[in-house]
């Protein structure tokens, strides 16, 4: 078998998810999870939904919209199930294989998110600096290649990630515990042994530093930019407009991306953390976003509210015609 060589021992790895967490709390916090997994993947799925069947909807603002919410429902598939297992039945052991499949998705679902915001950010910096040429240049078919090319690109570099982490040898000195509510790299390579752990997660930290920051700097441009332009308007109606529109999105985006960088930069600088902590403000910035992304992109936008009640009226009509004959 391919993921047990080079002196690996482990069959499976025990996730423990909040460290510390006593058992008489494991009945609410599954029943919170599962109430947190069902939110995500009906929001979500709904929104998908609804972007997929309503044509006035199939523009390349939605379309980045409806992959952002993909990406949210399969984050949680991935991971809230196994999690609210291991605290509903008490069932922490998965297979060496499954751990490292469920790290690959986490990872990868992480930067396609990453990307899909910055697809965000740049839809919204053409639309404001050159509102002329937005048509020409955003629009369906060079929106969907650029998602296409997120999940593609994604999906083929983590491979790599996968593959490095795998080389290690998995020799059970280190314990199989793992300190989180799933498998992740930094999790993992902790139970390496041998010399090559510190390179395997120095490549790692580089990658990801990568993933985050290169994604972040445009976004952070991009949304500095469109506050310029709107801070130049000289009619207050165009500057709510635009300024409705963007805030929502920043705050997904900082939402994302600040805890993130904090727990990175905290890691890496030698700053100490209780594991409850971190564990938590992991999942706070993974979950989070996921439940409010279809609250603020499906029903607090305009036109997506107005097209579901659109679609509702013409299905009391039709319905009201069924009923008479």
């Amino acid at each position: 078998m391919m993921f047990i060589s080079n002196g690996t021992t482990l069959k499976s790895f025990n996730i423990v998810g909040f460290p510390g967490l006593h058992s008489v709390y494991f009945g609410p916090v599954s029943v919170l999870l599962l109430f947190v997994f069902i939110s995500i993947v009906v929001g979500n799925s709904f929104t998908v939904a609804v972007i997929y069947l309503i044509k006035s909807l199939h523009k390349p603002t939605y379309i980045i919209f409806g992959n952002l919410a993909i990406v949210d429902t399969v984050f949680a598939i991935v991971t809230l199930p196994k999690i609210i297992g291991r605290y509903w039945w008490n069932d922490s052991s998965t297979l060496f294989g499954m751990c490292f499949t469920q790290m690959y998705f986490v990872h990868s679902m992480g930067a396609i998110n990453s990307l899909i915001l910055l697809l965000m950010a740049l839809d919204r910096f053409i639309a404001v600096w050159f509102p002329l040429r937005y048509p020409s240049v955003v629009n369906n078919r060079s929106i969907s290649i650029a998602c296409f090319f997120c999940w593609f690109v994604t999906f083929i570099r983590m491979v790599g990630v996968l593959l490095h982490a795998l080389t290690l040898p998995y020799c059970g000195i280190h314990g199989n515990i793992i300190p989180h509510c799933y498998c992740d790299h930094l999790s993992i390579t902790q139970l390496g042994c041998g010399k090559e752990v510190k390179y395997v997660k120095l490549v790692s930290l580089g990658i990801a530093l990568f993933g985050l920051l290169l994604p972040l700097s445009f976004i952070i441009f991009s949304y500095f930019s469109v506050i310029v332009a709107v801070l130049r308007m000289s009619q207050a109606e165009s500057r709510y407009r635009v300024l409705s529109t963007c805030a929502p999105q920043i705050f997904i985006t900082c939402l994302y991306y600040v805890p993130r960088c904090f727990v990175y930069i905290a890691h890496n600088v030698g700053l100490k953390i209780k594991p409850d902590f971190q564990v938590l403000i992991v999942m706070l910035y993974s979950l989070v976003p996921s439940i409010l992304n279809p609250l603020i992109y499906c029903f607090k936008t305009k036109e997506i509210k107005e097209a579901l009640i659109q679609r509702l009226k013409s299905r009391r009509v039709s319905d009201k015609i069924m009923y008479a004959k």
